[in-house]
Formats: structure tokens, sequence, C-alpha cells
């Protein structure tokens, strides 16, 4: 297969998926194989202390065998690890050598608004040629990201990790500590991307239904089952294999800024523990991370430490971060391997105990495919007999009063004006669905359980994290809750139209929390897709689907038809930041502003 229609090339696909094996920044800086295995784990450059220097400007780089112009901070893909230690005031001077404005958001760091980093809410944004200096105190600890909060600068390399040193020393010590650092790179213009997107949202959907998949579907559940199966998702505007908007077929998916065939390596002894610190800092790519053969202890999430939870697997959404601890055993090495969610291409690394060994890199399993949870939630679940979470392929099993049933609870929209929330005016904002042009599809059940990995790792035979076994190690910040805002994340695919309430962000209203209260916000996804919610300035506190306190996060994923509720603490004051953190649908309006005051 040959991609291109986005790239104007012919650019063999093994390449555009593995990349160049001396590929990136490191090519064009001349360095040579032998210097890049001297360095052992080729790590970012690591600034520590309390004061810094960062340079915004432009890198060239060659991750496919074509150059192109990336976005970084001090000359380097991802920016330097940035080390500092909580309790300390941190001093940040960022300048800009680009052309064009630009930001630094320092992702899931508890601050002052007008050092959040966001254009347009927190300051203006850094001119080109100007300087901005960041100051604030660090009162948390944990594996954190930055980011630029300008246009499409995320998806060219604006980004880098950040490590916050606890005060009292480590809950769980090791001899080794790495950044695992995700992202996934194009060599096409992340403007076009968006363009292509708005013209033809399937633009890089690789795994469109095909005549022979419909042909297989009527010889197992019949003709008539088949065609309503094929109706309801053309209603919906989608497909069963619309898990993500941009795919391997622009993407070369990249550990600590290399791309899998120059495979990022990390060294450890025989028994030694590792801390590896997973960030997702992709703009659109969810991960499924896993080290064959080797079970991993999951001891944070989002920089919170949680209740130790062994895994085989873990789904990172975008924005999200996890530790986890690895005891790697054997004179043998061992294949970090991060699967994109659609199965389109994979980050990959190795940790070894000598450079140079590598491990076998396991084939991508399956495309998965979404089911009826996906799209009717609850009502999938429960309400239809023989229907199950996993085992469940599109509208398999349901008869043929069961698919209309499922095209009735989908109550699709264009019926009537969207509906609009005033969050500061109701102890609960229990909204009906909304409709609208901007609202495609509704959920009328939504499912609350926290216990699905999601689409494509349900009865994979691994043991892969849920949101259910994330369980906090403190008290909750917020232990009750004076009101609550429901919310819908709305989208209509087709038009490529991405809001809450079927309200673009261009159209909406600020939401408004009183300054000192605590609240809970419900978030119920109307769409085919899952959507990672960040709210900047102030944790998200993950509820059980019985109330319980969770965990404390970030960003929160929030699954096709799910419904999940955490509660805020607006104990800051100043206008912030709530948005989907897939960069496109923030972009096409999947964003709000928040108000403290």
């Amino acid at each position: 297969m040959y991609p291109t229609k986005p790239r104007g090339i012919l650019l063999p696909r093994r390449r555009f998926v593995q990349g160049l094996a001396l590929g990136g920044a490191a090519a064009m800086l001349g360095l040579r194989p032998g210097r890049l295995s001297a360095q052992g784990s080729s790590m970012p450059a690591v600034l520590s202390g309390s004061s810094y220097d960062l340079t915004i400007g432009e890198l060239p780089v060659d991750f496919t065998g074509h150059r192109r112009v990336a976005t970084v901070v001090n000359g380097q893909l991802p920016g330097p690890l940035l080390r500092w230690r909580e309790g300390d005031t941190i001093t940040l001077r960022v300048r800009n050598r680009l052309p064009v404005s630009s930001s630094i958001h320092w992702h899931g760091i508890i601050l002052p608004s007008d050092m959040d980093g966001v254009p347009g809410l927190s300051f203006a944004g850094i001119p080109s040629g100007g300087e901005y200096t960041y100051r604030f105190t660090v009162n948390q600890k944990g594996t954190y990201w930055y980011h630029s909060h300008t246009r499409f600068q995320e998806q060219t390399g604006l980004y880098g990790p950040i490590v916050i040193e606890p005060r009292g020393g480590m809950r769980h010590p090791t001899e080794r500590d790495y950044v695992v650092m995700l992202n996934d790179w194009s060599d096409t213009d992340p403007e076009r991307i968006y363009a292509n997107l708005k013209k033809q949202s399937d633009y890089y959907n690789l795994g469109q239904p095909t005549v022979g998949g419909f042909l297989h579907d009527v010889r197992r559940d019949g003709l008539s089952q088949a065609l309503a199966e094929r109706r309801m998702w053309e209603r919906m505007r989608m497909n069963t294999r619309d898990l993500s908007d941009v795919t391997g077929m622009t993407y070369t998916y990249l550990m600590n800024g290399h791309a899998p065939a120059a495979n990022w390596t990390g060294l450890f002894k025989p028994g030694e523990k590792l801390r590896l610190r997973f960030i997702n800092g992709s703009a659109m790519t969810f991960f499924d991370v896993r080290i064959p053969g080797l079970k991993m202890t999951v001891v944070a999430a989002d920089g919170q430490d949680i209740e130790p939870v062994s895994v085989d697997e873990f789904r990172i959404g975008v924005a999200e971060t996890y530790d986890v601890i690895v005891k790697p055993h054997g004179d043998r090495a061992w294949t970090i391997f991060a699967q994109a969610m659609d199965r389109s291409g994979y980050a990959r690394g190795t940790l070894t105990p000598g450079a140079g060994m590598t491990a076998e890199v396991p084939p991508l399993d399956p495309r998965p495919v979404l089911s009826m949870v996906d799209m009717m939630g609850a009502a999938a679940m429960h309400g239809m007999p023989g229907m199950a979470i996993g085992g469940m392929k599109g509208m398999s099993g349901m008869t043929h009063d069961m698919a209309h049933e499922a095209m009735d609870q989908m109550a699709m929209g264009h019926m009537g004006s969207p509906h609009t929330i005033d969050a500061a005016d109701a102890s609960r904002v229990a909204s009906p669905p909304p409709t609208g042009p901007e609202v495609a599809m509704r959920v009328l059940h939504p499912r609350r359980n926290l216990d699905d990995p999601g689409a494509g790792l349900r009865h994979n035979g691994r043991r892969v994290l849920t949101y259910a076994d994330l369980h906090a190690v403190d008290a909750p910040i917020s232990p009750s809750v004076g009101r609550e805002v429901v919310l819908h994340l709305t989208g209509n695919m087709q038009r490529y139209l991405w809001s809450f309430n079927g309200q673009r962000f261009s159209d909406a209203k600020p939401l408004r929390f009183r300054y000192g209260e605590h609240l809970r916000v419900t978030l119920i996804n109307d769409t085919m897709m899952a959507h990672p919610i960040h709210l900047h300035g102030m944790w998200s506190e993950l509820e059980s689907p019985d109330g319980a306190f969770q965990a404390r996060k970030h960003t929160v994923v929030v699954q096709p038809a799910q419904q999940v509720s955490y509660r805020v603490s607006a104990d800051v004051l100043g206008r912030w930041a709530y948005h989907c953190h897939l960069l496109y649908h923030m972009e096409a309006g999947m964003f709000r502003e928040v108000v403290v005051a």
C-alpha cells in the first residue's frame, strides 16, 4: 500500500509506519549510530533546579526519508525533561524565536491562571521575538508534560516531559527511572490535515467497511440483519471502524522522539526495578501499551499515586500519564510496544541489559470494531438479551426488531435547537440530550461502568487496566459536592463538528463556577469516539458509578456512550480552558471557557 493522498508522494508503507533507523533530529544533527548507542537511553536533555531558560524555535527533522521542519524547545524533540522539586518556586523564561506567536502550557500543573499558558484566556501569548516569564510554586509531585496551546504547534513537535520529585521521597523507589513519551508525527502540514478532515472526515480512515465484510456479515447474520446494521451506522454518519480521525495513513508514531525503526533504548541490570513514566503527548492518538512477557505495576495516574495494580496492558489516552514499575529479568531484551488504538501503526522501544540487544516486536492486534455498547451504552448492556461487552460485533446477535429498537434508542438529532447550559443557575443541570445540526447521535441510556477497557481490549486474554482499577492513596479534595453540572459531548462526524451540548466554542457562553464551591461535573458521551477531557487549573476527582471517590486526574477519558462523573474544587480564581485533548476536536469546537469567580 502506498499512501499518496495526504502527502502527495509515493512512500512505501513500511517506512511510513516504522520510520528511519536513524531518523528524527539526530540524523539532521549528524550523529552516527555509534554515538546514539553510546548514549544508552538516548534521552532528551534534563534541566533541573528552579530557574530555566527555554527557547521555542524550529529544527529540521527527518523521520521518514523526507525532511521537514519541527517546532521545538531548546532545539530538541521532545523538548528537554524539566525536573522540578515539590515545594519549589519555579521561574521559566520562555523566548519565542518563531515567526509567529507561540505559548507553553504546563499540563496538569495547579497554578495561577495567568501562568497557565493559554492564549486568549491566560495571557495574550508570546509574540514572535518576544519573551514571557512564568513563575509559580509547585505544590504537587509526579509525571506531567508541557506543550504549546497555540493552533497546531503541538502537532509539529512543541512538547516535553516534566517530572516533579516529592519532598518526602518516592513511595516506590526504583533503581532506574525513564520517561517514555509517546507522540504522533506527520510530514503533512497540520493545517492540511485539518482541511482534509473538514472536507472528508474519514479521509485518514484505512478501515472502511468493504463489500467482502458485508458479505461476511450476510453469511453470519442474514441479509435482513446485515442491511439493518448498515442502515443504522449510516444514519449515525459513522461506521464500525471510526476509532481514530487521523491514523497511520499519515502518522509515524514516536517513542521519546524515535521512530519504531530507530528503536529508543533504555538500559537495565537484571533484577533492577525500573520506573517507566509513560506520557501520551500525541495530538490525536490513543495507545495500547504492553511489554510482552513482563508484568507492569501501575503506581500513579496523571502524576497522582494510586494503590498498585498489576496488569499486562493499559490504554493511555491523549494527555494522560501513567507510572509503571517493571522488573525485567534474565540476560535478554524486552520490547515496549505501544500500538495505536486503531491498529494503524505503533511506537516501539527496548529495555535491554546490553546495547544492541533487541526483542521480538509483536504483530499488531486485529483492527477493533465498535459494538452496540459503544453506540447504545446501558441499553445494549442490559436491555437486550444476549448482548454483553465483548464477543459483540456490530449488531451481531440482534433480531431484526432489535435493530429497529436500536435505531429508535439512538434518537437521532436534527430536531429543534441545541440545548444550552448555565451552570450557575441550578443545583443539578440534568439536561435532556441536545439536538441540532451539531449533534448526529444521542445516547438516552449511557453506561456508567468503569471496568470496560474499551474497544479492541475487551476479552483479549490479557489483564488490562481500567478506570475501575484506579484507587487513590489519599482522600479527595472535595469530600462532598453542592451541585452538579451535566454536559454532553456531541459531534457530527460527517461534517467534522465537535462540541459540548451541541454548541461549539465560538457560540457558547463560559461555564461559571463559584469560587470556593465543590461541584460534580457529569459528562455524557453522545458520540462514537472516546474523548480525553482536560480541565485546566483544577483537579478532576473521578467517581465510581455509585459516587465514591476513585482517583484524582487532570484528563478524563469518556468512552463512547459512557457517562462519567468527577468532583471539582473551584479553588483557583480566573479563566480556564476546558476541552477535548484531541487536537483537531478542540479546534473544531469541543472547547469551553470556565470562569471561577
